[in-house]
């Protein structure tokens, strides 16, 4: 594990070893200069097929450590320099960001990169480690101890050696909790003779598709003196009609309206298309949108007893299907691309599960859609987005609109790729009935679930507990947060979801919960910007990021933002959790200094509970 800091006047280095205790610490500065023994440090691990492992090394820690191995000698001022071109080139979107990069060839010794591996340099997934730090209940948050651009004295430089350390025992920490992604990539890199190891997710998919159409004969890309180019299908304009299934017709005028609407769009761009599209039928709105169909009844609790069961409906794999029932391909890639996308659903069901190969075929079928209304993708055709999530949602219609005929029956969800209804037990068989119907109609699959009841707030936020127990959580519910979700405030869900199923008291639930971190809360500003605490007439500024829980007697919490252009000079004060006092908690010492106030939690646990009748 490593990971670099630097200053004009100090470059530093910190490693440690993933499985044992064993840490290096080197230092460029006026008052040593180990460039020697780094270099000699690294040509120890290349010398033993050593791996080196960090958090965005490939965009930045590296490329200033190959700057070190090329001239084999350095000051830390040469070193800074290139970290700052580095870092002022990310805004460059003419390619400029990537003329940084080391090519894997021309590495040193193997990298692998956890930013990567786990997608975080996706802008809408973007994570700091100071945020994993949060996620990961760190005992302590540590910011950089001084500004970027600061010249540091001897003792300012022990303090950044000691903050450069921590960032990779943290490093480590977030290593360990991603060894199964890691361990897949060796697989699948033994495996198939070609390099996943810093692939995130949706790329190992991508590559494998096209490696199995470049195998089958088809071309992916175009080559020529400025390197490859995807093949793709660009369209000026897109005629719905021609997406849409040509037997697709309803009974209902409401959704015949829609599908007549449709089919006479003609588009230039995707985005937009559904903009207020609804059709409300039988009283339940379907709200159509690039994404999938969704609607949902609101505010409500929902239970199977002994005269109703509730019943979800799901389409397995749902868009591959579309594609591989209905021969939807992208048309520079030619009909071999529908045999592909089929043979390897079939090849996914031959491996167990929980296999490399399973969750690398799951990959390269879900990865598909996304990527044909990518420009940077080798599937971009938008005519056959267009006629998957069209069709997707047409289809979905057709279901429901069989299903509403039973009697008795009533439609809870529709989303994306199923729907949920409640329907007498004694006309249970007329649903099987219809899903049989639907099924021979369209050549997919739909697979059922029972739930035991439903606490619905909306489409998007709702509790469903199946016969057997186990609890699918959506929204504000969900407790089991991605590494680059917000981990804040996990008690109120898991409180919430207890008094909804068990019936718990709120109050004496959240006062006996015996996770304080469960409360943490956290809040973040950019470097421009500060976070600062008043107490008692004393204001303190804290670090850019903070984790803190509500506390009785607590300080008010305030972001002070940069004056916008029309108050130039009038710096922003906004309040954070206004109203309520907070404890700092960066140090998970600072725990007990004050105790919790249990009615902001209250209020919260209420917002996800009252109101569902």
């Amino acid at each position: 594990m490593y990971d670099i800091e630097t200053y004009p006047n100090v470059f530093t280095l910190a490693v440690e070893h993933t499985d044992a205790p064993l840490c290096w610490s080197f230092e460029i500065s006026d008052q040593r200069n180990d460039s020697k023994e780094i270099i000699e440090f690294l040509q120890y691990l290349k010398d033993t097929n050593a791996r080196m492992v960090g958090y965005n090394n490939l965009g930045f820690d590296y490329p200033v450590l190959h700057t070190l191995i090329r001239m084999g000698k350095s000051d830390a001022r040469t070193l800074y320099d290139k970290a700052m071109a580095i870092i002022n080139s990310q805004d460059d979107d003419e390619g400029g960001k990537w003329m940084h990069q080391v090519n894997p060839t021309d590495r040193f010794v193997e990298q692998i990169d956890l930013f990567k591996i786990h997608h975080f340099d996706n802008k809408a997934r973007a994570t700091s480690l100071k945020m994993l730090e949060f996620n990961m209940r760190s005992d302590t948050i540590e910011d950089l101890p001084f500004p970027v651009g600061t010249a540091l004295g001897k003792e300012q430089i022990v303090t950044l050696k000691k903050y450069n350390a921590k960032d990779v025992r943290e490093t480590k920490a977030f290593y360990h909790k991603s060894l199964d992604m890691i361990r897949f990539r060796e697989e699948l890199t033994a495996k198939y003779n070609r390099d996943f190891m810093n692939h995130n997710d949706t790329k190992i998919g991508k590559d494998y598709f096209v490696m199995k159409l470049e195998e089958a004969g088809v071309a992916c890309y175009d080559f020529s003196s400025k390197g490859r180019t995807p093949r793709q299908t660009p369209r000026p304009s897109i005629a719905l009609k021609d997406a849409i299934l040509p037997w697709i017709q309803f009974e209902s005028p409401e959704f015949n309206r829609v599908l007549n609407w449709l089919k006479e769009q003609t588009i230039t761009e995707t985005k937009g298309v559904f903009n207020d599209l609804i059709a409300r039928v039988h009283g339940f709105d379907f709200v159509f949108g690039l994404g999938g169909i969704h609607g949902s009844i609101e505010s409500e609790v929902v239970e199977s007893d002994a005269d109703h069961v509730i019943v979800d409906l799901d389409v397995t794999s749902y868009y591959p299907n579309l594609a591989i029932t209905n021969g939807f391909h992208p048309a520079h890639l030619g009909k071999e691309f529908v045999s592909i996308y089929k043979h390897l659903f079939e090849q996914r069901k031959t491996y167990p599960k929980k296999s490399a190969e399973s969750a690398m075929l799951k990959l390269a079928l879900n990865g598909v859609y996304g990527d044909s209304n990518s420009r940077f993708s080798v599937f971009y055709d938008p005519l056959f987005t267009m006629s998957i999530t069209l069709n997707g949602q047409l289809l979905l219609c057709l279901l429901a609109e069989g299903l509403m005929h039973i009697e008795g029956l009533r439609l809870i969800q529709v989303n994306t790729d199923g729907l949920t209804v409640r329907v007498p037990r004694q006309n249970k068989w007329l649903v099987d009935l219809a899903r049989a119907a639907w099924q021979l109609r369209t050549g997919l699959n739909l697979e059922e679930a029972i739930y035991k009841t439903m606490m619905i707030r909306d489409v998007n936020n709702y509790i469903a507990q199946y016969e057997d127990g186990n609890v699918k959580r959506k929204g504000a519910y969900e407790w089991s947060a991605l590494w680059h979700q917000n981990a804040g405030g996990l008690v109120i869900p898991k409180v919430a979801e207890k008094v909804l199923i068990e019936g718990a008291p709120i109050r004496e639930t959240l006062q006996n919960w015996p996770d304080i971190m469960d409360f943490m809360l956290r809040t973040k500003v950019p470097r421009s910007s500060h976070l600062a605490i008043e107490r008692d007439g004393v204001t303190s500024q804290l670090q850019n990021i903070t984790r803190y829980y509500i506390a009785e007697g607590g300080g008010r919490l305030f972001k002070w933002m940069p004056p916008l252009a029309k108050n130039p000079g009038q710096w922003r004060k906004i309040g954070v959790e206004a109203g309520w006092g907070v404890q700092p908690c960066n140090d998970i010492k600072d725990a007990g200094k004050l105790p919790v106030d249990f009615d902001y939690y209250i209020q919260e646990v209420e917002k996800l509970c009252l109101g569902l009748a």
